[in-house]
This record gives structure tokens, C-alpha cells and sequence, in this order.
């Protein structure tokens, strides 16, 4: 048993020295390689081709899930960084159009020293009579009144048509009627006085103002401006109402009246003001001076 095992070591050891050898010798700088290395050689590089082909192929597939997971991530992010964008830049937009309304509003109360402005901000639309109605933030306890006067920057949008302690009903130019008409001047040429007539209310065929002129005129351009004359009683003079955008005559040929377009839009509302005025002061002025 003892000369088998020394036999049996002897194999290995003398094995090992011939395979140390032989990497050795194909380690060696060579211009050629015997065909034994070269067999051996072409061998493992074809078996490594087949076990490598299936292990990338596998590799890349798990690498190319990973890749759309973290494109999938990083689209997500993406859209929610896009939300929070137009999201900021509405309302940045939305302030800047708040700012310029308010400055605005500011530039008009200063040109109204006459009256006492009652600065508000509407808080509803009524979706009663079809939005020709809105609440805004000012009532009795502010000194708002029914019948005064509502104007933007841009216009006169209405009048006060109900006022509680602390919040108050506009009626809009577009829910006028021949009950709430109103005493205007239309401006015509600097060498000419002023036309005059009566807002009669809202044509909702033509979607503008009805206007009626107290008597015939030859020339009334189109495009020109009307103001509250002051002669009503109601509503103080000089607010702008709109422009002359169409010009005829009524259905009998006898009357002569006009299509205003509102200056102000009332259908985008958000700060307003109440004109506060004394009534009595102001109608006896008017009327005094249409008597000259």
C-alpha cells in the first residue's frame, strides 16, 4: 500500500511540474504556437463564446430593464417638475394681472377726487340671471348704497343693485333693462357739443348696450365714446360706459339710436369700486348747468 501511494504522488507531482511547464512555455514570447496550444487555444475561446453569449445576452436584458426603470423614474420626475412649473407660472401670471388691475384701479380712484371711492372685491357670480349678477366684499357698514354706481379701471360695469351690512349685489350692464337706464353724453368733435340720450338697456340680440338719442343727429361717428351725463339722478357724470360701435334707427324710422359696446369687461371681475357721491349736490349742478 505504501509503494502505490509514492507511486500515486509521484504521478501528481510529476503532472504538476509538466503543466507548470507547459504555461510556462505558452507564456513565453512566441511568433508561433504549437498545435497543441493552438487547439487548446481555439477550444476555450469557443466554449467561453458559448457559456459568455447566453450570460450577456441575459445581462443586457436585466441592464435594459434597469435603464427604463430609471427612465420611467426619472419622466415621472420630470412631469411633476413640469406640474409645479405651469402651476408657478399661472400664478405668477395671474399676479401680475392682479398687480396691474390694482394699479390701475389705484390710477382711476385718484382721477375720481369728485367722489368718494368704496374700493371692493367680488366674492360671488350669481348663476342666476345668467352671471348678470356678482357680490362683492363691501355692504352698508362700508357706506355702499342701492343704485350707486360700480366701475373698473376700464368702465362702468353696473350699479348696486342690494347692499346688506357687509356684502352687496351689482346688477351688470348686461342685465339692464328700460328700468335701469341711464343719462349719457356721446362725444363727438371738440367744435361740437356732446349728443345726448339714454341707455335703455342690453340688446341681447346684438350683444351690446341699447342706446336712444333724445333727438336726430346728422353725424355720430362710429367709435365714439359715451359717458354718464350726470342727468339722471343716479349715476354721476363723466364715467365711461362704452363706444358707439353701430348706429341706426328703430324699427319706425323716427328715433334715432345706436349699439354701444361696454368699455369693461363683465365677464373678468375681480376688484371694483363703489362710486360714493352726493346725490343732491351733484344733480343740482347738472341741472343747473343743462338749464344754461
Amino acid at each position: 500500500m505504501s509503494f502505490f501511494r509514492r507511486k500515486r504522488l509521484f504521478t501528481i507531482l510529476l503532472a504538476l511540474i509538466v503543466l507548470v511547464g507547459l504555461i510556462g512555455f505558452s507564456l513565453t514570447d512566441r511568433e508561433q504556437r504549437s498545435t497543441i496550444e493552438e487547439f487548446f487555444q481555439d477550444t476555450f475561446g469557443w466554449m467561453q463564446q458559448i457559456v459568455l453569449t447566453p450570460v450577456n445576452y441575459v445581462s443586457s436584458f436585466f441592464s435594459n430593464i434597469d435603464s427604463m426603470i430609471d427612465m420611467y423614474d426619472e419622466n415621472q420626475v420630470l412631469k411633476e417638475n413640469l406640474g409645479q412649473y405651469q402651476k408657478i407660472l399661472y400664478e405668477v401670471q395671474e399676479l401680475r394681472k392682479e398687480n396691474q388691475e390694482l394699479m390701475n384701479l389705484l390710477d382711476k380712484t385718484e382721477s375720481i377726487r369728485d367722489y368718494t371711492p368704496i374700493q371692493a372685491t367680488v366674492i360671488a357670480r350669481s348663476p342666476e340671471q345668467w352671471f348678470k349678477q356678482v357680490t362683492i366684499d363691501k355692504g352698508k357698514q362700508d357706506g355702499v348704497e342701492k343704485d350707486m354706481a360700480v366701475i373698473t379701471a376700464e368702465g362702468m360695469i353696473g350699479k348696486i343693485q342690494s347692499a346688506s351690512q357687509f356684502t352687496s349685489t351689482v346688477l351688470l350692464l348686461n342685465g339692464f333693462d328700460r328700468s335701469n337706464r341711464i343719462a349719457v353724453n356721446v362725444n363727438l368733435s371738440e367744435d361740437d357739443e356732446d349728443a345726448r340720450g339714454f341707455i335703455l338697456g342690453y340688446n341681447e340680440e346684438h350683444d351690446k348696450l341699447l342706446l336712444e338719442f333724445t333727438e336726430y343727429y346728422e353725424e355720430i361717428p362710429e367709435g365714439a365714446p359715451v359717458f354718464s351725463s350726470g342727468l339722471g339722478g343716479v349715476f354721476p357724470h363723466g364715467l365711461e360706459i362704452g363706444v358707439i360701435e353701430e348706429l341706426t334707427t328703430d324699427q319706425y324710422g323716427l328715433t334715432q339710436i345706436a349699439y354701444v359696446e361696454p368699455s369693461a369687461n363683465v365677464n373678468d371681475l375681480r376688484h371694483v369700486i363703489v362710486i360714493d357721491r352726493d346725490l343732491e349736490t351733484s344733480t343740482s349742478a347738472d341741472v343747473s348747468e343743462e338749464e344754461d
